[in-house]
């Protein structure tokens, strides 16, 4: 299926800025690139205060004064190397409005200078400080979710697979499951749009380098064992059609389901990489951050609701 008339538009307009991609910056390079394109919401939020989770930054955007609600602990996308809570703002504000739950927004250690675990600890870190301190965040430490686009969708799952603290859900948006890189979808999409195969590449490689491989189920979670995918919490997984990661999200969701996990996969055929998080601009990401709103509004409500 061709392209969405909007994502290519989009497309069109982000070529004419002959913008570098990522595998030809440095990551430093990389990260003021993406940083001076941030989307700058207004969208109004009840409460926004960044917060200190055992040393990890993080941003706790709260819809309402209600003390009792649900929480999702989000990651953001950007290949372990780039992005931050401000790329994702305006993510977090809209997933909080629609979903009527607290979002807490991770800030966790970037690779090449904090390569794996890092990061994933510090999301840990980061999900048990927000079950501890569930009073002064009034938020249910029973009713708490984890997500995120991306790689962000990859620390998801794999904290999923830990469980830190009892979890009830998961939202994956486009998530990297497989560090193998070996789908159809990699080898149909290695050109992007957006996401280039070998910007994946040179992600992963200064995400793990040579600190483990890509069977490892805590780079990889598809390569978890059955009983783990079986331990792990309900699922929402958003997929793109013109993404180099689009199979092995549908897999991983596909995997849960087999392992007795109930999970929906939805793939927006049209878009591409990162269309989520670009949802201003793009019908199907206003769509998508709906649809996961609704799905975490659900998932998160008192179960006596």
């Amino acid at each position: 299926m061709a392209l969405h008339p909007q994502a290519s538009a989009l497309i069109a307009m982000m070529e004419a800025r002959n913008a570098p991609k990522f595998a030809d910056q440095t990551p430093q390079e990389a990260r003021a690139s993406r940083a001076a394109t941030d989307y700058k919401s207004d969208e109004f939020v009840h409460e926004m205060r960044d917060v200190n989770a055992l040393g990890v930054r993080c941003r706790l955007y709260k819809p309402s004064a209600d003390n009792n609600l649900g929480l999702l602990v989000f990651f953001h996308g950007g290949g372990w190397v780039i992005g931050s809570i401000e790329s994702h703002d305006g993510v977090c504000r809209s997933l909080a409005n629609q979903s009527g739950h607290a979002i807490l927004s991770v800030d966790y250690r970037l690779a090449p200078e904090d390569p794996f675990p890092n990061g994933l600890e510090d999301g840990i870190r980061a999900t048990l400080w927000a079950h501890q301190n569930s009073d002064d965040l009034g938020i249910d430490p029973t009713r708490i979710a984890v997500g995120g686009d991306s790689a962000g969708g990859n620390l998801a799952a794999v904290i999923a697979q830990l469980q830190p603290v009892p979890l009830v859900f998961q939202a994956l948006i486009y998530p990297v499951t497989d560090c193998r890189m070996g789908t159809e979808s990699y080898t149909e999409n290695a050109a992007g749009p957006f996401l280039r195969s070998i910007d994946m590449t040179a992600f992963i490689d200064l995400y793990i380098g040579d600190i483990t491989t890509a069977n490892d189920p805590r780079v990889s979670p598809i390569m978890a064992s059955p009983a783990t995918l079986a331990s792990c919490p309900p699922a929402i997984i958003i997929t793109a059609g013109h993404d180099p990661l689009r199979d092995e999200g549908e897999e991983y969701g596909h995997a849960l389901i087999a392992n007795g996990v109930h999970a929906s996969i939805v793939r927006y055929f049209g878009m591409f990489h990162g269309f989520f998080s670009l949802f201003p601009w793009l019908d199907d990401g206003k769509a998508a951050v709906s649809h996961v709103a609704s799905a975490v509004r659900t998932a998160l409500a008192p179960t006596s609701a």
